[in-house]
């Protein structure tokens, strides 16, 4: 059976949110050194309740530039996951380049400000919501009757987080749409199983990306220092995960992912797989 690292996902197409950096441009890099061509959309704009600056057109051209630089194709396409119409409208750009779709990689999120939960906006709630668990939601309901018509099967893996399973202080709002993400996974892996498509979820702890490292999150885990040390920062981060690592790369995530989609993993479905260090460990 072929691994990932040996074209195993030739002829494949793979619709990825949140596509122009980050996690989401590693998966998309690594999906196309394993053959699959690559459908990506992103917002590439600023949602005024996020404590961090978002992706940019830029970010989705270089993503656009590293697809091809792996070997293979990208249509690159701004769309915001919390309208069903550019989530649809991004998805028909890519079937009218590459004809289909086997691989969906729902990765857009984001976070909301870092207080307690009864403190949130409305705004800064329902944005986290719209993204993390709308967004999810609308980039499956654009590919599934599409896979399902194909007759082929498939794979999906929706990002869910360490926060999937624990609660978080001061991040309520992100930890209730990290929760709900297992749950849409484990209802369409029974719902699509017979269809041979496989559904599962990606939890990273930490991951090496704006998200992660921010003004925002260093106060977070070093409360009483306006400006934490990188060396304290990552010592605080390191003391949440047995193998007392501070964070894992957007690769990381990326193998785990290029495995679950490939043939390799034909039987796991409904699975929510942890690359964190052990954060997650009960």
């Amino acid at each position: 059976m072929a691994t990932p690292g040996e074209q195993a996902l030739e002829g494949k197409v793979a619709f990825i949110s949140g596509a122009a950096r980050g996690q989401g441009r590693s998966h998309a890099v690594r999906l196309a050194r394993a053959g699959a061509r690559i459908i990506g959309f992103d917002l590439v704009r600023q949602i005024d309740t996020v404590p961090f600056a978002m992706s940019t057109p830029d970010d989705l051209a270089e993503s656009a530039r590293r697809v091809k630089e792996a070997g293979s194709e990208m249509v690159a396409v701004e769309g915001d996951v919390r309208d069903q119409e550019e989530v649809d409208a991004a998805l028909r750009a890519g079937l009218d380049r590459f004809g289909r779709v086997d691989i969906v990689l729902g990765n857009a999120g984001i976070l909301h400000d870092y207080k307690r939960t009864w403190l949130l906006d409305e705004d800064e709630f329902r944005n986290v919501i719209d993204v993390n668990v709308v967004g999810v939601w609308h980039t499956v309901k654009a590919a599934v009757p599409i896979m399902i018509e194909q007759g082929d099967g498939g794979s999906i893996v929706l990002t869910g987080s360490a926060a999937s399973v624990s609660g978080i202080t001061n991040l309520g709002g992100y930890v209730a749409s990290k929760h709900a993400v297992l749950g849409i996974v484990r209802t369409l892996a029974k719902e699509l199983g017979r269809h041979q498509i496989r559904v599962n979820a990606i939890m990273p702890g930490n991951c090496n990306t704006p998200m992660f490292d921010n003004e925002g999150i260093r106060k977070l885990y070093v409360p009483g220092d306006p400006e934490p040390s990188d060396e304290e920062f990552f010592k605080r981060a390191a003391a949440m995960t047995p193998m007392r690592n501070p964070y894992v790369e957007p690769g990381d995530v990326s193998e785990a992912i290029a495995w679950l989609v490939s043939p390799a993993g034909r039987y796991v479905t409904g699975v929510a797989l942890p690359v964190d260090g052990g954060t997650v460990v009960p």
